[in-house]
């Protein structure tokens, strides 16, 4: 008797792996590099995605590091104004 899933009997296509699947794979073009040429090339391909990167204008920057300022600011002082709130709340109930 099966569901519409399947039945514990009968494994499903997906659970079935052929032979080269089973096989680790061997390290391919990456495992006859030496470590000083890996090395480089990871570097190259940083420099690469760096490349690719849109960089902020200045006027952008300083609109993205005034706005970050002034929201820490008032996340400061409602952190500030509950901490203070609360402190008095439990001097009250405590004592």
């Amino acid at each position: 008797m099966t569901d519409a899933v399947g039945s514990i009997d009968t494994p499903d296509a997906q659970d079935e792996l052929t032979e080269a699947q089973k096989k680790p794979r061997k390290g391919g073009k990456r495992g006859k590099k030496g470590p000083l040429k890996r090395l480089a090339l990871f570097y190259r391909q940083i420099v690469a995605e760096l490349r690719k990167v849109v960089w902020p204008s200045r006027n952008q920057l300083t609109s993205y590091t005034t706005v970050v300022i002034f929201f820490v600011a008032i996340m400061i002082a409602l952190v500030t104004v509950i901490d203070y709130g609360l402190n008095h709340a439990a001097k009250y109930v405590f004592g």
